[in-house]
């Protein structure tokens, strides 16, 4: 997949800023489509620069690597009439100012651009003059665009004077193919309005696609649903997108959903991974995952056979003979079966089921529960709090592989200090190499220096060879 999947603050309006951004990358998104509104990063607000501050901070500390800014807030700018003014109005400039702030908040956040639509076409206007109107307004939105590097996606939005696709890329050429504006487009928008579907208007916009909006909808009908409730084609959709090699946001957009939010986005996060073009998988894994989907509880036979269906050679043999830091073609196939599994089950069957497969399995099993934890980006509690026990089983085994699996990325997020310094010293006990322990420069601290320490004391009273490993731990608190 080369794009990246996020959900948009619109439908987080009943939750703080900050709230909403830390629940979303809870869910597992990488990136957020950023609506500008009264309680969200108000531009008008006196202390946004500080605002600003705090919100940067979050994004780095959640990993929300990709953002967009997003410009439809209903009444930020006229406290009566929804949307207004736009650049179709009398006097468009509070529109182009908010705009324009919109753009110097977007080079402050390195956001990928800032998306905007045409607005209604009031009822007295003539075709001719908006026309007008908006080509002007559009030029005079490029000229902040340039001077801040920012980009500008225009949204055609059903029942505005620019509803199509092909709108917006004619506008684009009268002006002059500007390379700062390019097309966001809403994939419900396509069911609703275009003539053509929405993996096909993916493929017309091409590499004029800054910005994609994720939701379900109805033919002739203007209403974000969730997946599944409407007539879109989530995984021709989602494949048209990696097809094209966009490398942007595609940002769920449930603007009327925020009294649930949290469930919700839950739901999408989980229709989304579903519906993600398969990668190439190995033809065993394939068939696997296929079984799996129709039954969850098939993984309990499927587990056991990856050996088998896969081989059990190191992924990386030369460097690796063990397998110790990157693990087997087996303990691949299984991972890739836990993640599956993780998207299928709610939180808490995932977990026990997990725990049935690491009780009952052999060493080869275990460890490829182990390693599928290490791959689960933002797991439920319950799947921790599982997790955590099947660490602590592992750690107090002399298995090299099971100790390896489970000093991986599950234990570095998760595991206690007091743990983890103690699993590190397992490593170098039982020889497990270091480069398998993640998250060691970020968690090495002077208490596990100091065990490090006396541990290699012992190793040259004894007169044995301290590991290299242990003499690199020291060597960092040299520095």
């Amino acid at each position: 997949m080369t794009f990246s999947l996020g959900y948009g603050t619109n439908g987080f309006a009943n939750h703080r800023l900050l709230d909403a951004l830390a629940v979303i990358a809870d869910l597992g998104y990488t990136g957020v489509a950023l609506t500008l509104d009264h309680d969200h990063l108000n531009p008008y607000a006196d202390d946004l620069p500080k605002q600003l501050d705090r919100v940067a901070a979050r994004l780095s500390s959640l990993g929300l690597n990709r953002v967009v800014i997003e410009t439809g807030a209903r009444y930020l700018l006229d406290p009566w009439r929804k949307h207004h003014p736009t650049l179709l109005s009398d006097d468009p400039a509070p529109r182009l100012g908010f705009l324009e702030k919109a753009m110097r908040i977007a080079a402050e956040l390195n956001a990928d651009c800032v998306s905007f639509w045409s607005g209604v076409k009031p009822k007295e206007l003539d075709d001719a003059t908006a026309a007008s109107r908006l080509r002007e307004g559009l030029q005079n939105l490029l000229l902040p665009a340039e001077a801040l590097g920012v980009r500008v996606g225009m949204e055609p939005e059903p029942g505005h004077f620019v509803q199509h696709l092909r709108q917006v890329l004619d506008l684009r050429e009268q002006l002059g193919n500007h390379e700062l504006f390019g097309v966001t487009l809403d994939v419900g928008h396509c069911v609703a309005v275009e003539p053509v579907d929405a993996a096909e208007c993916v493929r017309q916009a091409g590499p004029l696609l800054f910005n994609v909006q994720l939701d379900d909808m109805l033919p002739k009908v203007h209403e974000h649903l969730e997946f599944g409730e409407g007539q879109l084609d989530l995984p021709a959709t989602l494949a048209a997108l990696d097809e094209i090699g966009y490398e942007g946001l595609a940002a769920v957009e449930l603007p009327r959903h925020s009294h649930a939010a949290p469930e919700v986005a839950a739901r999408a996060f989980r229709a989304l991974n579903l519906a993600l073009p398969a990668k190439a998988e190995h033809p065993w894994v394939a068939d696997a995952l296929v079984k799996i989907r129709e039954k969850p509880a098939a993984i309990g036979t499927l587990f056991p056979a990856a050996g088998r269906g896969v081989g059990r050679t190191p992924v990386d043999a030369d460097t690796d003979p063990q397998g110790l830091v990157h693990g087997t073609l087996d303990d691949q196939a299984r991972v890739r079966l836990v993640t599956e599994l993780n998207l299928l089950l709610p939180a808490e069957a995932c977990a026990a089921e997990l725990a049935e497969l690491y009780r009952y399995g052999d060493d080869a099993e275990r460890r490829g529960v182990l390693r599928g934890l290490n791959a689960l980006d933002h797991p439920d509690d319950n799947v921790v709090g599982t997790g955590l026990q099947l660490v602590a089983d592992a750690l107090r085994t002399n298995d090299t592989r099971l100790v390896a699996a489970a000093m991986g990325a599950f234990a570095g997020r998760h595991l206690d200090a007091h743990s983890w310094r103690h699993g590190v010293l397992k490593c170098l006990f039982t020889g497990v190499p270091l480069a398998a322990v993640a998250e060691l420069d970020r968690r090495i601290d002077d208490e596990l220096r100091r065990m490090v320490s006396d541990y290699a004391a012992e190793r040259s009273a004894a007169g044995r060879e301290v590991p290299a490993d242990a003499l690199a731990i020291l060597e960092r608190g040299e520095h």
